[in-house]
C-alpha cells in the first residue's frame, strides 16, 4: 500500500538513526476502527530509546508527519494515526491498477531465478486419490505466487513408479490379469489386481516371495517384466494427465523414482568418499546422532536403495540441471522427519545450495473428523469427487440463471473452484474438512461465493457505458468506496506475504475479504447513477474485478464473468 509504505517513509526520516523505513513498514498497524484512521505506528520502542513518555513522542511525531497523501496525522495515546487522503489516493490507485490490469500486485524478488516445486507426485497403477488433491492444488497455486513474484517455477511431478509393489503387480497380473480387460478400465483393474495379490498373500506366503523375484527381475532389467511396467506407467500417466486437465494443472517435468535407478550409485559413492556412510546390522546408514535425529537409511541390507536414496540423487540431479535458487517440496506433514534427515544429508556432503531446500508439509483431507479412508481397494476417487462437483453446480446453475450461456464450462470452473478453494482457503498445515454441499454454496467464505462477485462486477460493466479513460477519473472519498480501495491496495503485500510464509491461503481469505467490502459497496451505493462520479465507481468495479480474477488465477481458479 502506497499510503502505509509513504507514512513509514515519513516516520523513518522524523526517527534517523533509530529506525530504518523497513523496521518502521513492520510495525505500522491497521486501526481496528475506521474512526481511529487508516494506519498507525506505536512508539513503545522509540520510548526506549529516547528514554521518553511514548504518548509524547507521539503528539511530537504526529505534528511533524505531513504529506498531501494525509488528510491529517494526529496522537492517540502512544500511537500515531494517520488518515489518508481519500480523493487523492483512490485516484493514484484507481489508475495504477488500469494501466497494470492482471500485473498489479507482481514483484520482482525472484529476478528470474529458478524455483523447483516438487509436487502432486501420485503412484502409478493406483487411482488418483483424494489423498493426493492437497499436494496438487497447493503446489500449483504457490508455483503461480512464485512468478507473480518473478521467479521462474519449475514445476516437476515426481511419480511414484518404482519399488516392491511393482512386482508384486506383475505377479498379480500373471497369474489373474486379462490383457483385454485390463485395456477397458487399466487403473480399476490394476487396483483389483494388487488387492488381490494381499489378499490371497495372506493364505498363500510363498506370492510375497514371487513379488520380489519379480521385483528383482525388473531391477536387473528384464524384458518382460520392463514392457509391463513400462504399459502399468503409460496408461497411469495417461489417467492422471485427464485429471491434471480438470484441474488445470501442467508439469515440465514427470521424472519419478525411477529416472534416478541409474543415478543412485553415484550419489553412494560420494557419501562413501566424504566418509558419511557407516554400516548398521548390514544397512548403510548416515549417522544424525549431532542432530538428535535417527539415522539416514541409504541402502538395505539386501542391497535395495530407499526413498531416501532417490530423493538425495533427485536433489543433486535438479541442482545441476537448474542451478535452482530454491527447492520446495509440497509433501504431507507425516514425511517432515524423512526431509529433515534429507536436507542434514546434503549439507553434510558440503552442498551450500542445501539451505535453500524447502518442505511444504499439509494436513489432511478429513471427511465427518476423520481421515479419508483407503482401505482395501475402497479408495476416494479424485476424479468422481470432481464430476461430482461440476454436476452438483451444474444443477445449481440450473435453478438459479436456466437462461445462462454456455452453463456447462461455468459449471466446470464453479465445481472445480469450489474444491481448490476449500483446501486452499485453510492454512496448509490445517486439516480440511470435505463437504461438497458447503464448498458448493453461492454465500459465506466459499469459491462460487468468490467467482459470483467477479461475476456481479463484469454485470455491472456491461450495463454501463463504460468511461473513456483514467484521465478523466476523479477520487472517490465516501467510506463504502474506500473499503475497498484500501482492500485493493493491499494485494501486492498479500501476495508478498502468501510467499514469504509459503501459505496460498493468505490469498483465498484476501480475496473473501476484498469481496465482503465490495459486495457492501454494491448494496450501499447506486453505482450507475449519472453524475459526476459515475466514470469513478465504475472504474472502481473493474479494478476489483481486476484483482478478482488475478487472486483467483494465482489459486489455479477460473472466474467467469456470467453466473
Amino acid at each position: 500500500m502506497k499510503g502505509k509504505q509513504l507514512f513509514a517513509k515519513k516516520i523513518a526520516e522524523e526517527t534517523i538513526g533509530v529506525l530504518t523505513e523497513d523496521e518502521v513498514l513492520e510495525k505500522v498497524e491497521f486501526p481496528k476502527y475506521q474512526e481511529q484512521g487508516d494506519l498507525a505506528f506505536p512508539c513503545f520502542e522509540l520510548a526506549k530509546v529516547y528514554k521518553k513518555n511514548p504518548a509524547s513522542i507521539a503528539t511530537e511525531l504526529a505534528t511533524k508527519t505531513k504529506s498531501s497523501y494525509f488528510s491529517k496525522v494526529v496522537s492517540e495515546g502512544p500511537y500515531v494515526n494517520c488518515f489518508l487522503n481519500k480523493k487523492h489516493v483512490s485516484k493514484e490507485v484507481l489508475a495504477e491498477i488500469l494501466t497494470k490490469k492482471e500485473a498489479y500486485g507482481s514483484l520482482t524478488i525472484g529476478q528470474g531465478e529458478k524455483v523447483t516445486i516438487d509436487f502432486s507426485s501420485p503412484n502409478i497403477a493406483k487411482p488418483f486419490s483424494m489423498g493426493h488433491l492437497r499436494s496438487t492444488v497447493i503446489g500449483n497455486a504457490y508455483a503461480n505466487i512464485l512468478e507473480k513474484c518473478g521467479y521462474k517455477a519449475i514445476r516437476i511431478n515426481h511419480l511414484g513408479d518404482w519399488g516392491t509393489q511393482f512386482g508384486k503387480l506383475i505377479t498379480a497380473y500373471h497369474r489373474w490379469g486379462n490383457e483385454q480387460i485390463v485395456r477397458q478400465d487399466p487403473i480399476k483393474e490394476l487396483l483389483k489386481l494388487y488387492v488381490r495379490f494381499h489378499e490371497e498373500a495372506e493364505v498363500d506366503s510363498m506370492l510375497e516371495v514371487e513379488g520380489r523375484l519379480w521385483f528383482r527381475k525388473l531391477e536387473q532389467g528384464d524384458k518382460k517384466a520392463l514392457e509391463l511396467w513400462q504399459w502399468f506407467r503409460e496408461v497411469s500417466l495417461d489417467e492422471f494427465k485427464g485429471i491434471y486437465k480438470l484441474l488445470n494443472v501442467t508439469f515440465d517435468s514427470y521424472s519419478g523414482e525411477a529416472f534416478y535407478n541409474d543415478k543412485m550409485e553415484e550419489t553412494i559413492q560420494l557419501l562413501k568418499r566424504e566418509g558419511l556412510l557407516s554400516t548398521s546390522q548390514g544397512a548403510e546408514i548416515v549417522s544424525l546422532e549431532e542432530h538428535s535425529l535417527p539415522p539416514c537409511l541409504i541402502r538395505k541390507s539386501d542391497g535395495a536403495t530407499l526413498y531416501a536414496t532417490r530423493d538425495l540423487t533427485a536433489a543433486i540431479y535438479r541442482h545441476k540441471k537448474y542451478q535452482f535458487a530454491k527447492s520446495v517440496y509440497v509433501v504431507g506433514q507425516e514425511q517432515s522427519l524423512h526431509f529433515q534427515q534429507i536436507f542434514l544429508v546434503l549439507r553434510k556432503l558440503g552442498f551450500n545450495w542445501a539451505s535453500q531446500l524447502e518442505h511444504l508439509p499439509f494436513g489432511f483431507i478429513l471427511q465427518n473428523g476423520k481421515k479419508m479412508s483407503t482401505r482395501k481397494g475402497k479408495v476416494v476417487l479424485l476424479e468422481n469427487v470432481l464430476r461430482e462437483a461440476i454436476a452438483m453446480a451444474e444443477k445449481s446453475i440450473e435453478e438459479k440463471n436456466p437462461t445462462l450461456q454456455n452453463k456447462s464450462k461455468v459449471a466446470h470452473d464453479v465445481g472445480i473452484g469450489a474444491i481448490i478453494f476449500q483446501d486452499l482457503k485453510t492454512d496448509p498445515q490445517h486439516s480440511v474438512e470435505f463437504s461438497l454441499e458447503s464448498m458448493l454454496r453461492f454465500e459465506g467464505a466459499t469459491g462460487p461465493y468468490v467467482q459470483y462477485t467477479h461475476a456481479r462486477a463484469c454485470s455491472i460493466l456491461r450495463k454501463s457505458n463504460r468511461y473513456k479513460n483514467s484521465e478523466s477519473l476523479d477520487g472517490l472519498s465516501d467510506e463504502p468506496s474506500w473499503s475497498v480501495v484500501k482492500k485493493l491496495t493491499d494485494f501486492p503485500s498479500k501476495v508478498q506475504e502468501s510467499y514469504e510464509q509459503a501459505k496460498p491461503s493468505e490469498i483465498a481469505t484476501y480475496l473473501l475479504s476484498l469481496c465482503r467490502e465490495f459486495n457492501k459497496y454494491y448494496a450501499h451505493c447506486k453505482i450507475l447513477h449519472e453524475d459526476n462520479q459515475l466514470a469513478s465507481r465504475l472504474a472502481l468495479v473493474e479494478c476489483a474485478a481486476i484483482v478478482i480474477k488475478e487472486g483467483l488465477r494465482l489459486l489455479g481458479m477460473q472466474a467467469p464473468s456470467e453466473m
